[in-house]
């Protein structure tokens, strides 16, 4: 029996990345995916690809009526909702003190206030199906701080502590909800970084040497482990934090 059969996924940044490649291990286990991004054409394309049983639709994660929106197109389509990612986020390098308020809200509202919407909009209808698996995708960096990072520390530590409130307060309807960590992983977040020259380093050495491993991680790597936490072989699993890290936090 496919992990995911008679399971339907909505996954906001589905376009791309680690997004994206949850919708393929969906479909692969025999699920049904809703990819929901901002990015129309890539979003749009990526569905028409994979078939009938993936349906884009266009989401902005911080607003409230593009959820609500996409949340019933999910139960329209397919029946009800089973399990929620909410994948979609932005990386920003600043500090305490060059950080602006404006740049601060906008990463929070993204990372952390679309991961609350998400959850929010989603729960009625994953009660109503009986139960399922929300997973937030945090960063090794809501575990531990980086001095060029403020605002993206903030808004990941901040996706952690959400997901286990979300876990206590649904563990009486069966939906759990856990929290994903990646290291480095090689998306477009963090092409820019890559492109850069830090010392005597590539961008991408750089960061490749704060994995024990040696490397970036794919997007794939952190999508299986998503797909454990969507299936019901993880089913006693539930506020807790999975680290897909490249060894990076040990």
């Amino acid at each position: 029996m496919a992990r995911l059969e008679n399971k339907v996924v909505l996954i906001s940044g589905g376009a791309s990345g680690i997004g994206a490649e949850t919708v393929r291990l969906v479909l692969r286990e025999g699920g049904k995916a809703v990819l929901a991004d901002r990015d129309a054409a890539r979003g749009a394309a990526l569905a028409k690809e994979l078939g009938p049983a993936a349906l884009f639709v266009p989401l902005d994660v911080t607003q409230e009526a593009d959820w609500q929106k996409a949340v019933a197109a999910t139960v329209d389509a397919f029946g009800g909702l089973h399990g929620l990612v909410n994948a979609a986020g932005i990386g920003v390098r600043n500090t305490i003190e060059d950080c602006s308020l404006e740049e601060y809200r906008r990463v929070n509202e993204i990372n952390s206030m679309g991961t609350f919407l998400g959850c929010k909009s989603a729960f009625a209808a994953m009660r109503k199906s009986g139960g399922g698996s929300m997973v937030n995708i945090s960063s090794v960096l809501g575990l531990r701080g980086a001095s060029a990072a403020m605002a993206y520390c903030a808004s990941k530590g901040a996706v952690r502590a959400l997901t286990k409130y979300v876990a206590l307060y649904g563990s009486n309807v069966k939906v759990r909800c856990n929290s994903v960590h990646p290291g480095y992983i090689d998306t477009p977040m963090i092409a820019p970084r890559l492109a850069q020259t830090i010392g005597n380093r590539s961008g991408r050495q750089a960061l490749e040497d704060l994995h024990p491993l040696g490397r970036l991680g794919e997007p794939v790597e952190v999508a299986n482990m998503i797909l454990f936490l969507l299936s019901d072989e993880s089913s006693f699993s539930t506020g807790s934090e999975f680290v897909c890290d490249g060894g990076l936090t040990a």
